[in-house]
């Protein structure tokens, strides 16, 4: 992600492109690892897992071992196909708005920043638009997560013979159940990414090196942390959407909510505050490595896709590395900004060595 990385200014198409799909390959590997720990988020939300599962760590053992024994592996992998035919969509679309959002706020300076409030409203646009576009895969996601605990209930052959069941069946209102708290959610990622480019700006000036040249364990840090902060502050929406998604398949059953404000009140009056707190342990079990594998995947992979379609930013890149390298010879007193630049040097400074003369200290050594 390049909001603390690197110079903010108006993205191109080419340059999306490695975003996206940097992206949206990042999600799909991480899915495919932690589908089995979220489908147990996901039951744990809608009490689609025995009450005697147990508590904390043993929980999702526990779940993982009744998951198994009730509907084999194939079970612990259940909304793996819609979940990987949402993230595909939903990493595309919020890179791309983050993205151009981050070029439409930005002054128009090259070496500036971002600030925290510029940040928070490109993830919140981000958040937003990807929310409405790919809803209806998370509806299908969570029933199909929750139908093995359902008797009686029909169950989806696939994701396109759920989303035609569904759009009969309910209609579009079906398809965007749970919307209003998904439109919610988006301050989780309000608080997640301004939070993983400050951190990695932190890491960088502490390291005395760029965002750009972080190390795989940097990243992984930042993304951690960030992850869990939002996570947790955020969280009791995803147990009311995950609860207005699923009930769809339960009309009669007296746990229906009529919109986000009855479920809010039924959850709070039958379990207290810690309802909404429900699965928050097992999320965080996967959210955080989640995390991890997503922004030290989508880092990795942005790297690799700028080599080939942004053969431009390879002599600026190598340049950037050969500053850092020429950094502890220097006396900077300005340090390493996030921006990819050094206090008084610019990344586009031409790369030869000028006359300095002695006691000069209006101009600093050029980097080898």
């Amino acid at each position: 992600m390049t909001g603390g990385g690197e110079a903010v200014h108006k993205r191109s198409p080419r340059e999306l492109a490695c975003h996206a799909g940097a992206g949206a390959s990042a999600g799909v590997i991480s899915a495919t690892f932690m589908c089995p720990l979220d489908v147990i988020k996901t039951r744990l939300q809608v009490h689609a897992l025995p009450p005697n599962s147990g508590q904390g760590g043993s929980i999702i053992i526990s779940s993982l071992q009744h998951i198994v024994k009730t509907e084999g592996f194939k079970g612990l992998y259940r909304g793996l196909s819609p979940t990987i035919m949402a993230l595909l969509p939903n990493w595309a679309v919020c890179f791309t708005v983050y993205e151009q959002l981050k070029g439409i706020l930005s002054n128009g300076d090259g070496d500036s920043q971002l600030s925290v409030g510029a940040n928070m409203v490109a993830a919140a646009g981000s958040g937003a638009a990807t929310s409405i576009v790919t809803n209806p895969l998370w509806v299908v996601k969570t029933r199909l997560q929750t139908q093995g605990m359902r008797p009686g209930v029909v169950p989806y052959k696939s994701v396109l013979s759920a989303l035609r069941r569904i759009k009969q069946e309910e209609g579009m209102l079906g398809l965007y159940s749970g919307i209003l708290p998904s439109l919610a959610g988006i301050s989780h990622v309000a608080i997640q990414f301004p939070a993983y480019e400050k951190i990695k700006c932190y890491m960088a000036k502490k390291g005395n090196t760029t965002v750009n040249n972080l190390s795989p364990g940097d990243v992984a840090i930042a993304s951690s942390v960030s992850k869990v902060l939002a996570s947790v502050l955020t969280y009791p929406h995803e147990v009311v959407r995950s609860r207005l998604q699923e009930q769809g398949q339960l009309r009669n059953s007296e746990a229906h909510y009529a919109g986000v404000v009855d479920c809010i009140k039924k959850v709070f009056q039958k379990e207290g505050f810690r309802g909404f707190y429900r699965g928050c342990a097992t999320n965080l079990m996967r959210t955080t490595p989640s995390a991890v594998i997503t922004f030290t995947s989508y880092e990795m992979i942005h790297k690799f896709f700028e080599r080939f379609l942004l053969p431009d930013k390879k002599h600026s890149h190598a340049r950037t590395k050969s500053d850092d390298r020429a950094k502890p010879q220097q006396e900077i007193k300005g340090n390493v900004n996030c921006n990819n630049t050094v206090s008084g040097q610019s990344q586009t400074q031409p790369n030869k060595t000028p006359s300095i003369p002695l006691g000069n200290k209006e101009q600093l050594p050029a980097a080898h």
